[in-house]
């Protein structure tokens, strides 16, 4: 992704400095691209910082963690006051607030800074979600919009807040794309358990990309599965291991849900089903001793199910980006970001691996402001009150099947948690009092009260 960024960068009519740790890399790069662009290539680091005008603007595109405090250490020496560090990697957010306040005690800028679209994104047109100081968007912002993906012609580029929203904002992103994946996953499961052969889900696929649920992730799904294995003839998804593999960004967004008191429930359960797909152990065991359903889902009409799946699917990712975007919201009032989310929504329309036809119309109605949740939104809560009868029937076939759905379902249970009168908690909530005191509040009066359980059975205030 760095070197694709250059040489975006290059593309675009800037001028680009380059340096890397192995000078023989650094090279290859010049000799193979360097009629796209003008280049300069340093050996060393120092020659590197000495090439570049000031403010200097640098983009760090290294491992997260230990390896980016390296570069940052021996970078912040050969310095000057007001010059930019630019980190576009996947760094949690805790670190990058860390940075961002360490830099800034030495009269610097550090930006953390999202950046979405692998490596024919950060090449094409990524989606940029960058963090950091107002003052450093004035000198870097404009030069980061030139090379950031363009829809409608606006650029997939924004300031997210300062210290470390633009990377908080890059992980939701992230978990929303577990999600994402999750759902499509389980899509294919239910149909494929109707029948459907790998090539006429490819179909399906392709059919749904040029309707709501168009989007990067549908088109490349129908690639995906279309795609058939030189050696056996058979389609290459049936020939992959099914166990799904995760870098952690996914697990951070669960983490700082739990500890921001948010529920992502939808976004928990895509994580965990990866999990629960590389735990061989458990999975071995459980083969030769559990028992359930054959899989096979006996279907009528056909034409009927591929429809309710489709629904079930959008409706399931509309939880899921209420969820992350709830998410962004509470951070952003606890650390005093003040993130636009309808911007989020907005730069998120292209470049990056989430962006949908769906996330034009969840910009609009963030823009109209008053929305607590996306899933009270008019556009949105008209339709999922059209799509909740086919997802209703798509989780019940599949549990019914032995087929699981823990995508669709945990959306589903979401859906019905928020829009239900009286939930069970209160159930919980006595339990709680009774073994621990912990009180509990009353619907008919304020403040908080214990009933005394091992005693006389009477309530006090507490």
């Amino acid at each position: 992704m760095g070197s694709n960024l250059a040489r975006n960068l290059a593309r675009h009519g800037h001028t680009v400095a380059l340096h890397n740790r192995s000078w023989v890399k650094t090279q290859v790069l010049v000799e193979e691209h360097g009629s796209e662009g003008t280049f300069v290539p340093s050996e060393s680091t120092a020659d590197f910082v000495a090439s570049l005008e000031r403010p200097r603007r640098i983009i760090v595109m290294v491992k997260a963690g230990g390896p980016t405090d390296a570069v940052i250490d021996e970078l912040v020496p050969l310095l000057e006051e007001g010059d930019i560090v630019v980190d576009g990697g996947n760094a949690h957010f805790e670190d990058t607030r860390r940075r961002e306040a360490s830099l800034r005690e030495k009269g610097l800028h550090f930006v953390g800074t999202g950046i979405s679209g692998g490596e024919v994104g950060a090449l094409e047109g990524p989606s940029i979600m960058p963090g950091g100081s107002r003052k450093s968007y004035a000198a870097l912002g404009p030069i980061l919009e030139s090379i950031a993906a363009q829809v409608d012609g606006e650029p997939c580029c924004a300031w997210m807040g300062p210290d470390g929203a633009g990377h908080f904002v890059k992980m939701v992103h992230n978990g929303i794309e577990y999600a994402d994946m999750q759902f499509i996953a389980e899509a294919y499961d239910v149909l494929s358990a109707a029948r459907l052969t790998a090539g006429e889900i490819a179909d399906v696929f392709r059919e749904w990309n040029t309707g709501e649920l168009d989007s990067f992730l549908i088109e490349i799904t129908a690639d995906v599965l279309s795609q058939v294995d030189a050696a056996t003839g058979r389609p290459l998804v049936e020939l992959i291991t099914d166990a799904a593999e995760q870098k952690g960004t996914g697990r951070w967004t669960v983490q700082t849900a739990l500890e921001l008191g948010v529920p992502v429930s939808t976004i928990a359960e895509s994580v965990f089903a990866r999990s629960a797909s590389g735990d061989s152990a458990v999975r071995d065991a459980a083969r030769g001793t559990l028992t359930g359903p054959n899989r096979a889902v006996s279907v009528h009409d056909r034409r009927q199910l591929i429809d309710d799946v489709r629904d079930a699917l959008w409706s399931s990712k509309v939880v899921a980006y209420a969820q992350g975007l709830d998410q962004i919201r509470k951070a952003s009032e606890e650390f005093g970001w003040d993130v636009d989310i309808a911007t989020v929504a907005r730069i998120w329309r292209g470049g990056c691996i989430i962006r949908a036809r769906l996330l034009a119309q969840i910009s609009d109605e963030y823009a109209a402001g008053g929305l607590r949740t996306l899933l009270v939104a008019p556009s949105i809560a008209k339709g999922l009150a059209g799509r909740q009868d086919p997802w209703r029937r798509v989780v019940a076939l599949a549990t019914t099947a032995g087929v699981p759905v823990p995508g669709f379902s945990s959306a589903l249970g979401y859906y019905d948690t928020v829009r239900a009168e009286r939930l069970p908690a209160a159930l919980v909530q006595g339990l709680r009092d009774n073994f621990g005191a912990h009180t509990y509040g009353r619907i008919d009066r304020a403040g908080a009260f214990h009933t005394l359980w091992s005693g006389d059975r009477s309530e006090v205030e507490a």
